[in-house]
């Protein structure tokens, strides 16, 4: 191949690497960060987990040996698996607490309210259960809970054992929400120190078991309090969802930053409201579809997928029966269990013995 190659042909060599205990190549786990091609030279940068760490080496020549075949002059850097390669802060807080039994603890955040995050997390939670995981979710959207409807908790009194809360289980996951736990009609009005121990207490004082995913609904936003509950919990890393207007893109990408700032991997985007399909099967891009694909490619993460404008979302919804999204409509279905698959994918890339607590660095 000449070496007036581009960033496309480099790209095409290096989706032929893969990674050894995946079977999977580089490109489609996500950890080739940036291809830069300029003067006959290719520089790339790749994110390796830590549970490759004895294969760094063998990963690195493979990789020059894929960039050579182009015939530019390889130039290869190895980041560390935390978002940015950056080495937490030695100053930072203490160990976020384990959560025993649970393996991976995923945030779902959002820059602004109203673009479906606690449908999408409710919604992943319950995929990723029909996908055969051991799946849960935790409504700390605590100023404005939503879980007790859409999965239909309002209909049980919460159970506890001593000081240990007893965990809903509906449609396949374990649940606990603040909801359960306060009266549906009286506003929480509580400042940064109460709503984080609400929060604290939800997470760690309820009896999980094993879990493979846990999915935590954080406020919308980028404050004080999404920030801290970002460092209560030890996090595997956030799914950010975006509508797609450029107004929310904006969001979002405060939200990206936030997760960033705080050595949180970023897993991936979704975009929601992406389009509506009427009755005649004719699409209607009413946001103008398309954006947080944009959005993803500019901030180098991942894509996880789209959904659509869905009047059955709304109505399951509203009767507390979210398992009826995978079992009424093909295509629905098949949007919601593909971002569940695609998400499976990224926290695969991500060693949890390697992983650190987050913390905030100032610059």
């Amino acid at each position: 191949m000449p070496a007036d190659a581009t960033k496309q042909d480099v790209m095409a060599e290096l989706s032929q690497v893969m990674d050894p205990e995946l079977k999977r190549d580089v490109v489609t786990l996500n950890m080739v960060q940036r291809v830069d091609v300029r003067d006959g030279t290719a520089t790339v940068e790749v994110k390796l987990p830590a549970r490759l760490s004895k294969q760094r080496e063998a990963m690195r020549a493979a990789i020059r040996e894929a960039v050579g075949r182009t015939g530019l002059t390889p130039e290869v850097a190895m980041a560390s698996s935390l978002s940015g390669g950056e080495e937490p802060a030695s100053n930072g807080p203490a160990p976020a607490p384990a959560l025993p039994g649970v393996r991976h603890v995923i945030a779902v955040g959002a820059g602004k309210g109203g673009v479906g995050k606690s449908t999408l997390a409710l919604n992943l939670a319950v995929g990723l259960a029909r996908l055969g995981r051991k799946s849960g979710v935790l409504d700390g959207d605590i100023y404005g809970p939503s879980i007790p409807t859409m999965l239909g908790t309002d209909r049980y009194q919460v159970r506890a054992s001593g000081k240990t809360l007893i965990p809903f289980e509906l449609h396949g996951v374990k649940a606990m929400t603040i909801g359960a736990l306060v009266d549906d009609d009286k506003p929480l009005i509580w400042r940064g120190p109460m709503a984080h121990g609400a929060f604290q207490q939800l997470a760690t004082q309820t009896d999980w078991g094993e879990l493979d995913e846990l999915v935590v609904d954080l406020p919308p936003g980028t404050g004080d309090v999404p920030l801290t509950l970002s460092q209560t919990l030890p996090l595997t890393g956030a799914v950010i969802v975006c509508t797609p207007q450029k107004v929310a893109q904006d969001d979002a990408r405060r939200a990206i930053a936030m997760f960033r700032q705080l050595n949180v991997e970023v897993l991936g985007l979704v975009e929601n409201m992406s389009f509506f399909v009427c009755d005649h099967g004719t699409e209607y891009d009413l946001f103008g579809r398309g954006g947080a694909e944009l959005l993803a490619s500019q901030e180098g993460i991942p894509f996880l997928g789209s959904l659509p404008i869905h009047p059955l979302l709304r109505v399951h919804a509203d009767a507390g029966d979210p398992s009826a999204n995978f079992d009424r409509d093909e295509s629905l279905k098949a949007s919601l269990e593909g971002i569940c698959r695609t998400l499976m994918d990224q926290v695969a890339v991500v060693d949890l013995e390697g992983a650190r607590a987050p913390t905030l660095t100032v610059r």
